[in-house]
């Protein structure tokens, strides 16, 4: 089966896509996630390497692509010199997507459906992108590392 045009996400509360939905303006997707630059080898410092970043991407009501807010909170070997407090790394990543979010005129969290798009940050891949392995179609959100496939059903695989 081959990747639809338009891909099928699904909201889950309390999960990795808890912060999907519509808006007065298309949908949304957002999330808090650690991503390392493309090509980088694990070594010694890597904790200053890995990024935390608020991400907020919009698309039109046909899942076309919009615009992305990618904002890095800080870094591993930030969080864990502070990893408690509303001071913490990942305190301030949730804190930025909330604010975004609530600036989101008449939101509503529901399940998705979004074309394909890619874009690099800090030399991160953000995105959502397709591919064909033998056969098999897929879609992986980036750096979220969410795999989608046949049923294309909206549900997600880590």
């Amino acid at each position: 089966m081959a990747v639809p045009e338009v891909i099928p996400i699904a909201y889950e509360p309390h999960g990795r896509t808890e912060a999907i939905g519509c808006y007065a303006d298309g949908q949304f997707m957002g999330s808090v996630t650690w991503a390392f630059p493309k090509g980088f080898d694990l070594d010694t410092g890597w904790e200053e390497h890995k990024r935390l970043y608020a991400v907020l991407h919009t698309f039109d009501s046909e899942g076309r692509y919009r615009e992305s807010e990618i904002w890095c909170a800080g870094t591993w070997a930030e969080q864990q010199r502070a990893p408690h407090g509303p001071d913490s790394v990942l305190a301030r990543a949730r804190a930025h997507l909330a604010t975004r979010l609530r600036s989101l005129p008449r939101r509503t969290y529901t399940d998705i459906a979004v074309r394909p798009f890619q874009l690099a940050v800090d030399g991160v891949l953000f995105g959502l992108v397709t591919g064909d392995d033998e056969g098999e179609a897929w879609a992986e959100l980036h750096p979220d590392n969410l795999g989608f496939g046949a049923p294309w059903d909206g549900s997600y695989d880590t």
